[in-house]
């Protein structure tokens, strides 16, 4: 793939050549996808990524805090969930200085330690590009149209919205309350 000069810079993350969001079943590489990212642009000075794994324990919010997680089934609706990050990522590049995204979410039947989410943030500073994958992450759990059901030894239950996101989320002046 050839670098593109450092003078070359995207409008509004326009990214030439470059998928933004995928919803997929397939485990992903995140080693390959930073490399994808980082390699659009010479003017990139820093890549932040993160990655979200399926935890063995239910969260502190559950019936029951601690209960063993067997499996976590993740459902979307197709086309709608994709416009939905795509439209976060656009939000992403009007709040901070960065250059390219990247974020893969999957979808289906997942067992604990299996990955489920990664985005990946490129710019020309450390600082923007924290902020950015800190931003989209954020706006992923609250707003990207995703169903969760954890399945445990007491049985299969749907995962609520929770209000530590909602709070997280708001803290960049997005009030949108999810949890009841």
């Amino acid at each position: 793939m050839a670098l593109r000069s450092p003078s070359f810079r995207r409008s509004r993350g326009a990214e030439v050549g470059a998928r933004r969001v995928s919803i997929q079943t397939e485990d992903f590489d995140v080693s390959h996808e930073v490399r994808a990212v980082q390699e659009q642009d010479l003017g990139v000075g820093a890549v932040t990524s993160f990655v979200g794994t399926v935890r063995d324990r239910l969260g502190g919010a559950a019936a029951d805090p601690g209960a063993a997680v067997q499996r976590l089934e993740l459902e979307h609706y197709p086309g709608m969930t994709e416009a939905a990050i795509e439209a976060m990522i656009d939000q992403a590049f009007a709040r901070f200085d960065i250059r390219a995204t990247r974020v893969i979410h999957r979808v289906g039947p997942l067992d604990p330690g299996e990955q489920i989410v990664l985005v990946v943030v490129a710019s020309a500073h450390r600082g923007e590009s924290f902020k950015a994958c800190e931003f989209l992450m954020d706006y992923l759990k609250t707003q990207a149209p995703f169903w969760k059901k954890e399945h445990t030894p007491r049985g299969a239950h749907w995962v609520d919205a929770r209000v530590s996101d909602d709070k997280a989320l708001a803290r960049w002046g997005i009030v949108a309350p999810n949890a009841s």
